[in-house]
């Protein structure tokens, strides 16, 4: 049985997304070094567009680069052909609009939910991809709960059709941290209050800097990591502050020294699919805050304090609740770092691969 996974993702930078189809196909190739039945039983083979910018070191699953562009043109013209003799699996959001045997990952309905966040061309061919591919699709997966309500919302899929399996978080414990890139940022271990966000509206960029304009006397920095730039609070609408030490980008290293040195991390966000940010912030042991809004209850659980992300005032409120409170701080440490337990990449591999069998065996 021939299996294809649609690889445009190696020609991505990494979010979220990307990191879910990186940590799944190295899992499925350990399932594989494990059963020998699946490696007799199943080839399987990454088909890329020509231009990647991730290697992975895979043993049973092999990696061809196909056509001469790439992007969405690539993804529904050149794709289908070279997957047209077995089953398609697609792990980012799209995948071929004139394919049947397939399966896709869609991760959240924030095209529909927020359009704002999107340009006009980009949200629409992506509400058309998404429900067409809803439809046409031998099997959905999504990553929680909240998208698989959103999907049968917004694309009308039967709730059968629909197989929810949850990230890991394994990729932020094989990391060593870049400690001296923190000291060369003058960042004191747990002086900190950090958050991360990126100027898509649904992250609530704005109400973390109206909340910390709130806070009044702080003895400790207030950090934020993400966007592509340092001068993101010149940004048109958005309100500056002086309290705010802005980093920029960071690498997956530089994360991890910020998530294990911050007293407290910080992610009001108004939708996500998931929310990978927090889980990587508690598999840390950093005591966070998070908005009580879509995926992010049914992810963290009792493990954090809520606020409303609606509201800067209740967000400034919870900071300083956290921040003040050293006692708070350890019981959200442990109970963060006994939640993040409950979600691994083996176990989202292994989800996902009896989902891929069942595919196959119907």
């Amino acid at each position: 049985m021939n299996i294809y996974i649609n690889a445009r993702f190696l020609t991505q930078s990494v979010t979220g997304v990307q990191r879910y189809a990186i940590e799944l196909v190295k899992h499925w190739d350990q399932l594989l070094e494990e059963s020998r039945d699946d490696r007799e039983q199943f080839s399987i083979t990454l088909l890329a567009p020509r231009k990647i910018i991730h290697k992975l070191e895979l043993k049973h699953i092999k990696v061809k680069q196909t056509g001469t562009f790439g992007g969405h043109p690539w993804e529904q013209l050149v794709l289908p052909y070279y997957a047209r003799k077995g089953l398609l699996i697609n792990l980012c959001n799209t995948g071929p609009l004139l394919m049947r045997n397939q399966i896709v990952t869609i991760h959240d309905m924030a095209v529909f939910e927020y359009p704002k966040s999107y340009s006009f061309l980009f949200r629409n061919a992506y509400k058309i991809i998404q429900k067409a591919l809803g439809i046409r699709a031998l099997r959905i997966m999504t990553v929680s709960k909240f998208s698989k309500s959103q999907l049968m919302a917004h694309c009308r899929i039967k709730e059968n059709k629909i197989s929810v399996v949850e990230l890991g978080k394994e990729h932020m414990q094989r990391l060593e941290p870049d400690r001296e890139w923190l000291n060369h940022h003058q960042l004191a271990k747990q002086n900190y209050l950090l958050a991360v966000s990126s100027m898509n509206p649904s992250k609530n960029f704005s109400n973390i800097v109206r909340a910390i304009e709130m806070l009044e006397g702080v003895d400790y920095q207030i950090v934020i990591a993400g966007g592509t730039n340092g001068k993101v609070f010149s940004a048109a609408g958005l309100p500056h502050s002086d309290k705010v030490k802005l980093l920029g980008y960071v690498t997956d290293r530089q994360l991890k020294a910020l998530y294990e040195g911050a007293a407290c991390f910080l992610f009001p966000s108004i939708y996500e699919g998931f929310g990978l940010p927090p889980l990587e912030a508690m598999t840390c042991g950093t005591p966070v805050i998070v908005s009580r809004s879509a995926s992010l209850p049914e992810v963290c659980g009792e493990a954090t304090i809520y606020c409303n992300p609606n509201d800067p005032t209740d967000i400034a409120s919870k900071i300083s609740q956290v921040m003040k409170d050293t006692h708070l701080r350890q019981s959200l440490s442990v109970k963060g770092l006994e939640r993040a337990s409950g979600f691994s990449w083996e176990k989202c591999a292994r989800q996902s691969w009896d989902v891929v069998k069942e595919v196959v065996q119907a």
